[in-house]
């Protein structure tokens, strides 16, 4: 993609593109956390009842560790964020200066 020449193709890329994006990948990843919380919930739950249950203890553990890598992707995306406007600023700070996010 060519770098925006003009305020409007800056503000458009901003505001449009660039920014919807970031919220888009950030609501899908806190999505993803939520409907996996409610995996490790449930299955706490079963644990409780029945303890002795080694398959049930694994699958636990491995949807905990799901969980935790999948709450790692926000700080992942974060980095990815802040970078990205980064590069926007150098690139677009002569035509548009994008409000804070």
């Amino acid at each position: 993609m060519a770098a925006p020449d003009g305020t409007l193709n800056c503000e458009d890329f901003s505001m449009f593109q660039l920014m919807k994006a970031h919220l888009s990948r950030d609501k899908a990843i806190k999505a993803c956390i939520a409907q996996k919380s409610e995996v490790v919930v449930q299955l706490r739950e079963e644990r409780e009842k029945d303890s002795d249950n080694l398959k049930l203890v694994k699958q636990l553990r491995k949807e905990q560790t799901n969980l935790k890598l999948i709450q790692s992707e926000l700080n992942v995306e974060e980095v990815v964020n802040d970078r990205s406007l980064k590069v926007f600023f150098e690139r677009c700070r002569i035509h548009y200066l994008p409000p804070k996010v």
